[in-house]
């Protein structure tokens, strides 16, 4: 089996590779190659990649290279994990927005928007050059806004899915405040990438009993906390949104917040600088403890589960991915792409049947798939008109003159990036 993983200098890829190595009997990894465009951080990553593998005594060979034809060549599934104009873009994102009142994220808002327009037309042309070289192989999606860039993917004929850790993280959390095994937790995770709600934690399957209300009173605290949400409104919701929902419930005051403190994007960068520096140390065989603040928690775990089911080789029989609605929730378009609970296989991702959604979360979902329909849009097609109507049709945004000033800024932020402009 060959995999491949394009982005394979982030400092995120040795999080990934350990879980290759840890859990090689649910996938059983022959080739797994790393491929960048940036040869130096490509191959301290590799290097302990390579020693990673070596450690765990996994007898897979990690080849590592800049030219993306060679790598995805015979590649079983893609692994895509880019980040177009790198920490210094992400920097621009979370800033220019604060300046006109908007929220400053790198996948929510006017700086998820930026994001999409960078990404989706170099994602569009790696996932043809992986057709053209391998149609069978899978696209696993981890680039962000993964919702955004798997519709484009999936609208473009791929055989692509969308993964996220918000569901399996939360997993774990909920089966350590149980004192459970995180196999016996099935989540009914509903929603959107990065705008999702827990509307039941049920023991042992899709048909358990559902434990919320169990967790939300013994540690509604521990858990509001968590989110940097009030405890009386997950009373009042009666389920647990992901923290991404801060965005939308709590907004100026975000705004407040971003505003007096380092971009995260700035702590990133720093991050990232200290963790090249110890990749490049060759005693160095597993991955650092700094590396679990970079975030990404159980990012391996998610990608192995995800690729073993697609390539039979196993997997859990459920798992919260990225795909087509189809009908799931008939509030929305067939070709939303949705977050939700499916059965995964040798086909592809099939959506679990999804219990009546309060309106109190569809309203909000369809308002951001009508933005994630005319934001794919401005990406595939660009202009200034295409930005602005997907600005304006934001929930965070709404008001012209916002969308009109956010506008302008995001193109000169962006024009480097955007062929168009």
């Amino acid at each position: 089996m060959k995999l491949t993983v394009v982005g394979g200098g982030s400092t995120y890829t040795p999080e990934l590779v350990d879980g290759f190595a840890r859990l090689r009997d649910t996938l059983p990894v022959e080739e797994l190659v790393l491929m960048d465009p940036a040869q130096d951080r490509l191959e301290l990553v590799g290097g302990l990649a390579r020693r990673i593998f070596t450690r765990q005594d996994h007898t897979g060979r990690i080849t590592t290279t800049s030219d993306l034809d060679e790598a995805v060549d015979g590649a079983d599934a893609v692994l895509l994990q880019l980040r177009v104009g790198g920490q210094a873009a992400r920097e621009q994102d979370e800033t220019w927005p604060l300046e006109c009142g908007c929220v400053g994220q790198e996948t929510t808002g006017a700086g998820g928007l930026a994001k999409a327009l960078r990404t989706v037309p170099v994602v569009l042309d790696i996932a043809d050059r992986v057709r053209r070289t391998n149609p069978r192989a899978w696209i696993i999606d981890f680039t962000n806004p993964v919702g955004i860039v798997t519709r484009a993917l999936l609208q473009a004929g791929h055989k692509a899915v969308g993964l996220c850790n918000v569901a399996i993280g939360l997993q774990r959390k909920f089966a350590a405040l149980l004192s459970v095994a995180p196999s016996e937790i099935h989540l009914d995770h509903v929603g959107l990438n990065h705008l999702t709600w827990e509307t039941a934690v049920r023991l042992g399957g899709p048909e358990g009993e559902d434990a919320l209300p169990k967790l939300l009173g013994e540690h509604g605290d521990r858990i509001a906390a968590d989110l940097r949400l009030p405890r009386p409104l997950l009373d009042t919701l009666g389920v647990v949104p992901s923290y991404y929902l801060r965005y939308y419930y709590a907004h100026d005051e975000v705004v407040r917040e971003l505003r007096t403190k380092p971009s995260r994007a700035a702590e990133v960068a720093a991050m990232e600088r200290e963790l090249l520096a110890l990749y490049a140390d060759p005693a160095l065989d597993e991955k650092p403890e700094l590396l679990g603040e970079r975030g990404g928690a159980f990012y391996s775990e998610a990608a192995v589960d995800l690729a073993a089911a697609l390539l039979g080789g196993g997997g859990t029989p459920y798992q919260v991915v990225n795909t087509y609605n189809r009908g799931t929730l008939p509030f929305l378009p067939d070709d939303a792409v949705i977050e939700v609970q499916a059965a995964v296989g040798a086909k592809g991702a099939a959506p679990l049947p999804v219990h009546p959604v309060d309106p109190l979360y569809a309203g909000l979902m369809a308002d951001v798939t009508a933005y994630e329909h005319l934001a794919l849009e401005a990406a595939l097609h660009g202009g200034r008109d295409r930005v602005f109507r997907a600005l304006l049709s934001h929930p965070l945004i709404g008001q012209y003159t916002y969308a009109e000033t956010l506008t302008d800024r995001l193109i000169a932020h962006n024009r480097e990036h955007l062929a168009w402009a």
